[in-house]
């Protein structure tokens, strides 16, 4: 089995975790929690993916735990933390880990260099010593103590709060670390709103981060029954607080693309989460095109946005026979295919 580069690294340092109680949380895809079972005490996994969770849900000897914050009563004494690339996200983990685990924690982190896991011994620097053990695979390996007290944690604290005003609707977002949001409108989902035909039924809002472009549809067309998911749950519950705020309701679902989905809807409408070189997110809405069809009412409608050089024709033509482009930009195109 091939494990990230990071996962190599944590096997060259079995010796922090020979009979230990280990959890494990971050930026975590493979199954290198499996592999570490056979030498700790315990393993305990903690992700706010939904994807990962379903994964590690399988594996009897994996104590494995989804939501935006770890609210178990675990026994616990090593951390492993895969450094997040987002730091505010990594702050945001070590903040809720040590606040739960408390002084005398060991904590191992490790990360690829370029996800900025150098920064951990500053940011570290609250809480006790941290040293670097091990540097290889352009991944660097730390050990460290939580000995000093750490202040109790408040989920509240992390949202930020940021004004929007698009297509005639005034919103405020409310937004966790690590979530898809640039503290403004991308011209992305600007393009997309604008482009929207008058919306009816059911609707899904896939990928919906913070909940921006559901909440713009929620306010432009109240009488929809909007659905929003997501398979991070920091994003759902950025949604939520989102929609709670600008007093909209909708219903939230974390779900690896389809596997939480009931449907069938009138419209799938999506900004697709990608990232250059990150080929999960592109196989994500790969999936989410392909099976489209069996979550649409026969005369339902899937409109996208994304960045114009992505081969999205030929894949909705593959699913739905048809491909239409409602707008463009020079940056962005707006799919749309009716079932």
């Amino acid at each position: 089995m091939s494990y990230t580069a990071a996962s190599q690294v944590v096997a060259r340092q079995l010796a922090f975790f020979e009979g230990r109680k280990v959890l494990i949380a971050g930026e975590l895809s493979d199954a290198y929690p499996v592999e570490l079972a056979n030498i700790a005490q315990s393993v305990a996994v903690f992700t706010t993916n939904f994807g990962y969770h379903n994964s590690m849900s399988r594996h009897d000897n994996i104590d494995c735990h989804f939501g935006v914050q770890l609210d178990a009563k675990l026994d616990i004494d090593m951390l492993l933390i895969y450094w997040p690339k987002a730091k505010a996200e990594a702050d945001y983990l070590m903040s809720m880990l040590l606040a739960k685990f408390g002084p005398e924690t060991e904590i191992c982190i490790v990360g690829e260099n370029r996800s900025g896991v150098r920064s951990a011994e500053k940011m570290f620097q609250p809480y006790g010593p941290l040293t670097k053990y091990d540097s290889a695979r352009r991944c660097s390996f730390y050990w460290g103590r939580c000995d000093n007290e750490v202040k109790p944690f408040n989920l509240n604290d992390w949202f930020k709060s940021y004004p929007i005003n698009v297509s005639g609707v005034e919103l405020t977002v409310r937004s966790l670390p690590g979530v898809f949001s640039h503290g403004e409108f991308d011209n992305g989902s600007k393009l997309l709103i604008n482009t929207l035909p008058s919306l009816r039924g059911k609707v899904l809002d896939f990928g919906c981060g913070a909940g921006v472009l559901g909440a713009i549809m929620k306010a432009k067309h109240p009488r929809i029954e909007l659905e929003l998911c997501d398979i991070s749950a920091l994003a759902i519950e950025s949604a939520k607080e989102t929609f709670k705020v600008n007093q909209l309701d909708a219903k939230f679902t974390a779900t690896d693309v389809y596997s939480e989905l009931k449907g069938p809807y009138n419209y799938l409408i999506s900004n697709p989460p990608f990232h250059a070189g990150l080929k999960t997110f592109y196989a994500a809405t790969e999936n989410f095109i392909a099976q489209a069809p069996n979550y649409l009412f026969s005369d339902g409608q899937l409109i996208i946005v994304a960045n114009s050089f992505l081969k999205y024709p030929e894949l909705i033509e593959q699913s739905l026979e048809t491909c239409n482009v409602l707008a463009n930009t020079n940056k962005f195109t707006i799919y749309s295919a009716k079932k």
